[in-house]
């Protein structure tokens, strides 16, 4: 399948491209450069090896709705996977209007360009973010969305655009099928060592605590330690990235002519961050020194998913759920790319 991957040298639609990329698929990766890296790109097609010819770049914004839909036509497009997004919750409240315009606005229009080309296959990046604080845990689809900062509104009013999409589409007969995957912790690198996770700032707690192993960092900190928990600190869902790519391709697979589909990405169970903490001083030897913090503002006790769902209908299921080996393969990148990819 000829596949557009937008946000392709970031962190997860870099990981994204090259499991497309290593299963047959052609892939044209859309992605400006703002936030991504062009040599995440590069490992890509190294890694690929005789693929490698499949996969083709252009720089873009996926709001340019004129140059976007050259883009998909020129290629022949069947299928989007949107990955590009910014994703710093603190800047999202900090300067709303940029997420409104970037996560959502620009969806819009990559949406015309997607009709503009004929292109009626969507799957879409969303967030657990969309829950907001939710009464329930594990999280089933079935739980009430109500974000608690722009960041999360963001993706879910492209949730809306979409679901809004597929019913006009429906009632002009015209086939548009979608699926929004809610995303919880992501982390983990590419177990090749191709692939790596390089945030600028960094603000996820794994990569934060190989940072200070590694010594570019002099501790970390734990913001609160009271929360109703077992050990008193918040408690959150992990999936590998790899098994969060091959859930898009599972979906996207899986996806008929009319479908409508929102599944939640996670391994159903959580891990608090003191949990974190440990696993880390175990992967790499070091002490990790800490700091304890207040909560932060909105930071929900514990959010972790209810797979089911996704498990029921597609037969996923995460394949990388033990903690160490998550941490380890993202060890083993910091490791050898402690600078993070070459600029």
């Amino acid at each position: 399948m000829r596949i557009v991957v937008t946000g392709g040298a970031g962190y997860i639609g870099s990981h994204a491209a090259l499991s497309l990329l290593r299963t047959g698929h052609q892939v044209l990766v859309l992605d400006s450069l703002a936030r991504g890296h062009a040599a995440a790109l590069d490992r890509v097609r190294q890694s690929a090896g005789n693929h490698a010819q499949s996969m083709t770049f252009e720089r873009c914004e996926v709001g340019d709705r004129e140059a976007v839909t050259e883009h998909l036509r020129g290629f022949g497009a069947e299928a989007v996977m949107h990955f590009a997004a910014l994703a710093y919750v603190g800047e999202s409240v900090d300067d709303p209007l940029l997420y409104h315009w970037n996560n959502t606005a620009q969806v819009v229009r990559l949406l015309q360009s997607c009709r503009d080309a004929g292109v009626n296959r969507f799957v879409f990046s969303s967030t657990c973010a969309t829950y907001g604080e939710p009464q329930r845990v594990p999280i089933a689809e079935t739980e009430k969305q109500h974000p608690i900062n722009p960041y999360g509104w963001s993706k879910l009013h492209v949730e809306r655009v979409l679901a809004d999409e597929h019913v006009a589409r429906r009632r002009v007969g015209l086939p548009f099928a979608y699926a929004a995957l809610r995303y919880f912790n992501v982390a983990g690198c590419d177990t090749s060592g191709t692939l790596g996770e390089d945030h600028r700032p960094e603000t996820h707690l794994i990569p934060i605590l190989l940072q200070v192993a590694l010594g570019q960092r002099p501790n970390a900190t734990v913001f609160g330690t009271d929360y109703p928990t077992p050990d008193g600190t918040c408690v959150r869902d992990y999936i590998h990235v790899q098994d969060l790519v091959n859930a898009h391709a599972d979906v996207l697979d899986a996806m008929g002519d009319d479908d409508a589909r929102v599944y939640n990405l996670g391994i159903g169970r959580g891990y608090s961050v003191l949990e974190i903490l440990e696993a880390v001083r175990r992967v790499t030897g070091h002490p990790i020194p800490v700091e304890h913090g207040p909560r932060r503002a909105g930071d929900p006790p514990a959010l972790f998913a209810d797979p089911k769902k996704i498990r029921n209908e597609l037969g996923w299921n995460a394949q990388i759920t033990d903690l160490d080996e998550i941490i380890a393969s993202a060890w083993a990148w910091f490791q050898a790319n402690p600078e993070g990819y070459p600029e």
